[in-house]
């Protein structure tokens, strides 16, 4: 990527103090940023309030501030030293933050002032779950279930679809603060108060829980003309649940099946490419389900990722119903059989993006009864894992009185 000759000063945003999720990676990578930037001739201007960096050390920068990292503050500063751009991606959500606040108040325009590494557009993209969740979908890659709220009324009503336990985290924070896990109603409340006061956007995202999944992380670096690399991947020692800055990581991540990691490799490239990474590291983490007992993915995977042509769902279960929906290609039917209880899914991503066509059917006929019992015996599908109940014929009225009671499951009747 060309040097660009239109920049001679440049001023850098530290990360502060440090805490959990914004530690001293951002000291290291910051310390490093002002000695690549005046070995190419620029001026530097660092501003930090943490004085015991490395960063800070007089020999590093040209300008050092040792000042609040506030908007009202970085004004001032650009105000003095008129510098021609600003790299906030050295410091964390802190500097991204301020970053969003100056570009929105129009100071970086009134000053002429280039915003570097990250234009405003990729770091509301990165840092906005609805805006997150919506880039992710757009480029087909799966993410737990959620719903964003504003208001703890938005909140009680996301409950009734993502269902306990429950995982809460603030928009635009770090390190956790703000969020949590709930696993009853009171406590979901109450975090949900917490993460909305916590949030400069007064926002939250609820999420499906992922506890006990398997954590990993691809470190990326990207520039301007696509071109991409990856450092290392790591694994998280402990389980998605257990906060990084509480855990201990290893790299190369140590677990992972070849097929897992180019995959993982493959989309964390696709990652920031849609989010619009420009330049520098990226973090990009993933959950992968221990036990493969995510019937989307293996679906997925039995059909090259396009998924299947027609789904059939006769459980009645909310969950199972939403499964066959995703697990259908585009421009693929799904049908709903018999009864069963409600199910909710976004129409947009779900039917109207994939031109899918949802069907119903109250119950089978004899003619594909008979087909169904021709094509399990002719296959030989292993049927044992599916029957929850078996009964003779004089036991038949009980197990009709279950079934009708419409709990999940497969009732067989023995008639010798």
């Amino acid at each position: 990527m060309p040097k660009r000759i239109d920049i001679k000063s440049v001023l850098i945003i530290g990360a502060g103090p440090i805490v959990i999720g914004q530690a001293c990676e951002f000291d290291y990578s910051g310390a490093q940023a002002c000695k690549a930037l005046k070995e190419e001739g620029l001026k530097v201007i660092l501003v930090n309030s943490n004085p015991a960096t490395i960063m800070t050390d007089p020999e590093l920068a040209d300008v050092t501030y040792i000042e609040p990292i506030n908007s009202e503050v970085i004004e001032k500063i650009i105000k003095i030293e008129k510098p021609d751009a600003i790299l906030p991606t050295m410091g964390g959500q802190t500097a991204l933050n301020i970053a969003i606040e100056l570009d929105k108040a129009g100071t970086l325009k009134n000053y002429n002032v280039a915003l570097i590494g990250a234009n405003r557009d990729a770091i509301e993209k990165a840092e906005d779950r609805k805006l997150f969740k919506q880039s992710m979908e757009s480029i087909g890659i799966k993410s737990p279930k959620s719903k964003i709220a504003n208001s703890l009324n938005e909140a009680l009503k996301a409950l009734d679809i993502i269902g306990l336990p429950a995982v809460i985290r603030p928009g635009f924070t770090l390190g956790g603060k703000g969020g949590g896990v709930a696993y009853n109603e009171n406590d979901f409340r109450e975090i949900c108060m917490n993460g909305l006061d916590a949030s400069p956007a007064n926002q939250i995202l609820i999420d499906q829980s992922l506890l006990g999944w398997k954590e990993f992380e691809m470190e990326v670096i990207r520039d301007k003309n696509d071109n991409a690399i990856i450092v290392c991947s790591i694994e998280n020692f402990d389980p998605m649940g257990v906060h990084t800055g509480d855990s201990i990581t290893i790299a190369p991540a140590m677990t992972l099946t070849d097929k897992e990691f180019q995959k993982m490799r493959n989309n964390s490239l696709e990652v920031l490419k849609e989010i619009g990474v420009e330049t520098g590291g990226s973090n990009v983490q993933w959950a992968v389900n221990p036990k493969n007992g995510d019937v989307v993915e293996q679906i997925k995977e039995l059909t090259n990722g396009f998924g299947a042509d027609a789904t059939l769902e006769a459980a009645g279960l909310s969950e199972t119903r939403l499964k066959a929906v995703e697990s259908t290609k585009i421009f693929g039917k799904s049908c709903f059989v018999g009864e069963g209880g409600e199910v909710t899914f976004e129409p947009t991503p779900h039917i109207i993006h994939r031109h899918l066509s949802l069907l119903g059917s109250w119950t089978f006929s004899n003619f594909g009864l008979d087909e169904a019992a021709r094509f399990t015996s002719e296959r030989k599908i292993p049927l044992d894992s599916v029957i929850t109940s078996r009964s003779n014929i004089e036991e038949a009225p009980k197990a009709y009185k279950e079934f009708s009671k419409g709990a999940p499951g497969k009732f067989v009747i023995n008639w010798d």
